[in-house]
């Protein structure tokens, strides 16, 4: 059996389920904004660590989990931070590995991904990637056994990428989870008035305003943008930081945000 090893733990969260509970529970005990979509098709999502962006991404999670149960895939979607990728791989091992227990990855769907789509493929150089590994403990601990199923994308068309994601959501146990983080070291200030265009591009659906602010996974936010646009969704901002509020370092700030795709 092949195992996607979860190789930042112990660094962007903890090794131990204990630790990574202690996390959420911490997250779950401060009060937020509940309001949500009927229907929840997608997330955005950071991947930071957990100490810097995992409340942002938690809300998302926790909501999800609260009105969502049919889920029965989850397709995890982030860009590469160590690989150079043209288009974009697919993982084909067995299982996930995390603190919690390991995910099932869905290889047969996986595949068949693969096999219609030729700027898909494996490469086992992403078996390093944390913008995708980063979000397996919260799917583990919110969906429990659903299928995985992780794509981490390179130099890609955001038009190619939606086409996927049009793919997967046509069939609703389906559920995609985007990652990205914004801005990375302005100053606070800076990063700011950077991150609010991208807040303001998910807000208004508005593809054009994203060529005026930065995230490493601004392709993939586009390619759900574009899915949302086409089948007439909604989007829904949920919380907005960024790293300062932890380190109180304002001089070199990395935003992270977390919304809801859904009716």
């Amino acid at each position: 059996m092949s195992i996607r090893k979860a190789v930042v733990s112990g660094s962007f969260y903890p090794q131990k389920k204990e630790e990574i509970l202690k996390y959420i529970n911490h997250f779950n005990s401060v009060k937020t904004n509940d309001e949500s979509f009927e229907d929840i098709k997608a997330i955005i999502v950071p991947h930071a660590g957990y100490i810097y962006s995992g409340f942002t991404a938690n809300m998302a999670y926790k909501l999800v989990s609260a009105s969502k149960k049919n889920i029965k895939r989850v397709v995890v979607i982030g860009p590469s931070h160590r690989a150079y990728l043209k288009g974009a791989s697919v993982a084909l091992y067995d299982e996930y590995e995390t603190p919690l227990g390991n995910l099932k990855i869905d290889k047969e769907f996986s595949q068949k991904l693969i096999d219609k789509y030729d700027f898909l493929d494996f490469n086992i150089e992403c078996e390093f990637e944390h913008s995708t590994e980063t979000q397996a403990p919260f799917i583990k601990h919110y969906f429990g056994d659903v299928q995985l199923v992780e794509i981490v994308y390179g130099e890609i068309d955001y038009k190619d990428l939606s086409k996927v994601i049009d793919e997967v959501l046509s069939d609703s146990d389906n559920f995609v989870v985007i990652s990205t983080d914004l801005s990375h070291f302005y100053t606070l200030e800076e990063a700011q008035k950077l991150d609010n265009i991208c807040l303001e591009a998910i807000n208004k659906k508005d593809l054009k305003l994203f060529d005026y602010c930065e995230a490493c996974g601004k392709i993939g936010v586009k390619a759900i943008i574009n899915w949302v646009i086409k089948n007439d969704y909604e989007t829904r901002i949920l919380n907005y930081c960024t790293s300062a509020d932890v380190t109180k370092d304002k001089s070199r700030v990395v935003g992270y945000t977390s919304a809801l795709i859904g009716v």
